[in-house]
């Protein structure tokens, strides 16, 4: 009778074991992983990637991938490599429905595909343009028109080399959106084809035992030549994008960078330039 009352003991502790064990397991918050998409790209072409929603948030893994929203759409992300042979990284990218997709970037010759659309299974199928409901693509349009015409407002000691320059002529900001105008000049006798434009905030200096934290900025629009400035001109452009403030120990940058060529310029402002903006009017 000991014999078989210790066993039916042990039985009942058991079960009362598994029970408080299944009975904690239901009590904890339950996760979900979401595969990332495997996607390849290439140095000379572009990925268009279509979103059901406009895209309200993009990060990247490294700087060696270019993104950018279609100019005048919120929900077309264009993604190509910034140099070939690039290492795996991902993209991030959160919609306006509170979607999250995520991706895993891969150098490839030959992409698969360069015009994909972004579906998620629980979303119901959105028209493939979705224009921004804050300010819209013709109200920032029409901000761009009035800032490229004004005069010079901000002096900054901008960058120069090899006769291209790059500057900032002023600081503008309308409905949550700020605009850059900057002016390009080419003193030479040789055409500046563009092989990058890009801003981003990122630390001002970087610890050798630590990496460089940088957030890239996407541009909402941008008016003007930003494909080649030709030898002896001048131009202005107007770079439309979120508005923002600079955190401590960062800073703005601008970088220009040359197709096939050394000519990189790189133009940085810090958080008073940005508190001087202006209104539009």
């Amino acid at each position: 009778m000991k014999k078989i009352s210790a066993v039916w003991i042990t039985g009942i502790f058991l079960v009362l074991s598994n029970f408080c064990a299944m009975a904690q397991q239901a009590n904890e918050p339950a996760s979900t992983l979401i595969e990332p998409y495997r996607l390849g790209i290439t140095y000379s072409k572009t990925t268009n990637l279509i979103f059901p929603y406009a895209i309200k948030s993009v990060d990247k893994g490294s700087r060696d991938v270019l993104v950018q929203k279609a100019i005048g759409v919120e929900n077309v992300l264009q993604v190509k490599a910034a140099k070939q042979g690039f290492e795996e990284t991902n993209l991030t990218v959160v919609t306006a429905d509170g979607s999250l997709f995520s991706y895993v970037l891969n150098y490839s010759l030959v992409p698969s595909g360069i015009n994909i659309k972004a579906e998620n299974p629980q979303v119901k199928p959105a028209p493939v343009a979705v224009f921004a409901e804050d300010a819209t693509t013709d109200k920032i349009k029409l901000n761009a028109e009035k800032v490229i015409a004004k005069k010079r407002t901000v002096n900054t000691n901008g960058d120069h080399n090899n006769g291209i320059g790059i500057n900032v002529k002023g600081l503008y900001v309308q409905d949550n959106v700020m605009y850059l105008q900057l002016y390009f000049e080419n003193s030479s006798v040789l055409n500046y084809d563009v092989r990058l434009l890009r801003s981003l905030i990122r630390d001002k200096k970087k610890s050798k035992r630590t990496a460089s934290q940088e957030t890239e900025i996407v541009p909402l629009y941008i008016l003007g030549n930003t494909d080649i400035i030709r030898g002896h001109s001048e131009q202005d452009v107007v770079i439309a994008m979120p508005a923002f403030t600079i955190p401590d120990k960062k800073s703005f940058e601008l970088q220009l960078m040359e197709n096939n060529g050394g000519r990189n310029l790189s133009l940085h402002l810090n958080n008073k330039d940005i508190m001087k903006s202006r209104l539009v009017y």
